[in-house]
């Protein structure tokens, strides 16, 4: 797998039709956590505050994942759900067809922040 040195370089090699989805997931994360540094964790494009990663994401061929602290995750269960996405544990998966919403991307982004007394 490729490292990438940066958000921007991942988003450039994502599938043409997931980067605008992309892009505007990392302006709604960067709004959401604006005192978190832009890294690249585990082989994707993260937000950190301190040592700990309070989200990150991801591109596969057809859909993309955010990924979060659990709690977070359990949290907003009914409102992914509300909104036709499906989550594991850790993350939530949506579509160009089926894109996550910006208020849930802030509040999933806040409850993980939360989460991990950040």
């Amino acid at each position: 797998m490729t490292m990438f040195a940066d958000h921007d370089a991942y988003i450039a090699a994502a599938p043409k039709d997931l980067r605008p989805l992309l892009v505007r997931l990392r302006a709604q994360l960067a709004h959401a956590l604006p005192d978190a540094e832009e890294v690249i964790a585990y082989k994707m494009p993260g937000f950190r505050i301190g040592q700990a990663i309070v989200a990150g994401y991801a591109a596969f061929s057809k859909q993309c994942g955010l990924y979060l602290s659990p709690s977070a995750i359990k949290l907003y269960a009914n409102d992914i759900a509300a909104a036709g996405l499906k989550s594991t544990k850790t993350g939530v998966t949506f579509s160009p067809s089926q894109p996550i919403p910006d208020e849930l991307i802030k509040k999933l982004a806040l409850a993980s922040r939360s989460d991990q007394n950040l």
